[in-house]
């Protein structure tokens, strides 16, 4: 047996009710990625499927949570106390409230997704003061705005700072320049967007991997896509960038990778 066979996940023991196992999902791939145990069988297989013909998958996966928290910590440096963060996925370290609330003790979090298994793990996992987690579908911002937990949270006119990680690449680009437009609108002036989106420069490897992700639908949105949705806002030094770069302080994509994570971080100045 294999370590992979030999491990058996905390999911495995109890399955939620209506629940189907059989279909692999993205928070529950992401999270094996991640080395987390909130997976099934069908999860690690797709997981380790694509990761045979990507082998920098993982290691991509864990620079996106290290940007992740880099963004949060850096926007509660500048006094930013409310977070949003839209797709959140299941519960694992490090999280967002973390890197928040070690800079300010008073940060607010508020994790949205839209799969009811990452709601109540959350819920179960996240208990801190000011942490909440909700079930929303962040294609849908005009339900996310009017939950009482955003509406809570956004309730003053102080500055929020909205995590996209990972999540716009499912989305057609004129679906998320309108996601982003429509969440934008309703931010106080100088709170943060902080978007991460997975690129291929390779071709191949993209319609081979788009082909095995069976979770969803995968597109292969660039940097040009990435600064349209973020136009009007002011760039985070250092603009757009690779997770691992951006988080060293380094604009630009990697030196050479046949697939990278391009994210920026736009400050809404009006």
């Amino acid at each position: 047996m294999t370590e992979r066979t030999r491990k058996v996940n905390s999911v495995d023991q109890v399955v939620p009710k209506g629940l189907d196992t059989s279909k692999p999902n993205i928070a529950r791939v992401y999270d094996y990625w991640l080395g987390g145990k909130d997976n099934f069988a069908a999860d690690r297989d797709l997981a380790d499927m694509m990761r045979e013909r990507n082998p920098r998958i993982p290691a991509m996966a864990r620079a996106n949570r290290q940007f992740i928290t880099a963004v949060a910590r850096r926007a509660a440096e500048s006094g930013v106390a409310a977070f949003l963060d839209l797709g959140a996925g299941l519960p694992v370290r490090p999280y967002v409230h973390e890197a928040a609330q070690d800079v300010n003790p008073d940060a607010k979090v508020l994790y949205i997704d839209y799969d009811p298994m990452v709601v109540l793990h959350a819920q179960a996992l996240l208990t801190g003061t000011g942490v909440v987690a909700a079930e929303a579908d962040l294609r849908h911002p005009a339900d996310v705005l009017a939950l009482p937990e955003t509406r809570e949270l956004m309730s003053s006119a102080e500055p929020v700072c909205v995590i996209l990680g990972l999540v716009l690449h499912f989305l057609a680009a004129d679906q998320a320049a309108a996601v982003v437009a429509a969440y934008r609108e309703h931010l106080p002036a100088g709170s943060w967007i902080a978007v991460s989106i997975l690129h291929y420069e390779d071709t191949e490897l993209m319609a081979d991997m788009s082909s095995m992700y069976t979770a969803a639908q995968f597109i292969n949105h660039g940097p040009a896509e990435l600064a349209s949705w973020l136009d009007g806002t002011e760039l985070l030094s250092p603009g757009i960038s690779e997770t691992q770069q951006w988080t060293a302080g380094v604009s630009g994509p990697p030196p050479s990778s046949p697939g990278w994570i391009a994210c920026a971080v736009g400050i809404n100045r009006s």
